[in-house]
């Protein structure tokens, strides 16, 4: 596995390539963005990598990782990343601002192992973080979203302080914010150690929803269409597989997060288990699930999002890399 790193804004924290086969020079790469290390679409990424999908596809893929949801946006509206994994709503704010990109492929209905979190030893409930700091990943980011819609939710306010998907653990057993956005499986980690507890589980309390989705540029979509199918399959690919060897895929989430078996069999069962496996943008359910999820942003604050129908492309269908 090959390490890097490289600045992709000035404006940006430098990015983590995590890994990129050795593939002849004559394949072309697709550079991948994902919004935090120790998240389910990266361990779909690094298997689709470790079970060389990409390779049968006939392409060369480079994962890069970010800060958050809002950094991987900006680094493919800035070029830097031709697919990405990303909250919807962005897309929709995306195009309101020029940045002209679609959802490709559904990847979640939901908030799986997404939690508010508190100290174990900490008496506070929802309503009692009014006034309060929260931890998220960063601004416009699924963190962001989720403490919004907690706002909303919930009637209350609290400050939202963007401290990075390594910073949100970190900070929250330091005591520097009084609650945290945790995803999985670090929600499931810190619950199991007993350093923190949860106070509202968002995956049971939010409505299902096309809550994430992989996403491209337009212009990328039009340069490379077979590009963009070739990655879709290797990423469904590796998700197939995933779902179809729960032994090797808890051994990879637990070397990738360096997190116990126990700890990675639950983000397997309660988070891998859960993905969306079609992709599919054509189903009936797409277009009503897509606005739920653009309802839910502008209800926690979002503005300018456009109608579900502006960003939806049902250009691809996932076929599955046979592994």
């Amino acid at each position: 596995m090959k390490i890097t790193r490289r600045h992709i804004l000035a404006t940006i924290t430098a990015a983590t390539v995590l890994s990129a086969p050795a593939m002849a020079q004559a394949a072309e790469t697709v550079r991948i963005g994902l919004p935090t290390k120790t998240y389910w679409p990266t361990t779909i990424a690094e298997t689709a990598v470790r079970q060389k999908l990409f390779e049968k596809e006939g392409i060369a893929a480079e994962l890069t990782i970010y800060r958050g949801g809002a950094e991987t946006f900006e680094a493919m509206a800035a070029g830097a990343a031709d697919v990405i994994l990303d909250a919807t709503s962005l897309v929709s704010a995306g195009r309101k601002k020029g940045v002209n990109s679609k959802v490709l492929a559904s990847a979640a209905t939901g908030y799986y192992g997404w939690q508010l979190m508190t100290l174990s030893k900490s008496t506070l409930g929802v309503k009692d973080l009014a006034g309060k700091k929260v931890a998220i990943t960063s601004a416009g980011s699924g963190s962001d979203l989720l403490a919004l819609w907690t706002q909303q939710d919930k009637k209350i306010e609290f400050t939202r302080v963007p401290v990075g998907g390594g910073g949100l653990v970190p900070n929250l057993l330091a005591g520097n914010v009084d609650a945290a956005v945790v995803y999985s499986p670090l929600s499931f980690q810190i619950s199991r150690s007993g350093e923190a507890r949860t106070i509202l589980d968002f995956s049971k309390e939010v409505p299902p929803n096309l809550a994430a989705g992989w996403i491209a540029l337009d212009k990328y979509v039009q340069d490379k269409p077979q590009m963009v199918q070739k990655t879709l399959n290797a990423l469904y690919g590796a998700l197939m597989f995933m779902r179809a060897n729960k032994e090797a895929s808890v051994k990879l989430i637990t070397e990738l997060y360096e997190i116990p078996a126990e700890i990675a069999a639950l983000e397997y069962e309660n988070t891998i288990m859960k993905l969306e496996t079609d992709g599919s943008m054509d189903g009936p359910k797409i277009p009503e699930q897509l606005q739920l999820a653009l309802d839910m942003a502008k209800a926690g604050g979002m503005k300018d999002l456009g109608p579900a129908a502006e960003i939806i492309s049902t250009q691809f269908k996932p076929v599955p890399t046979k592994f």
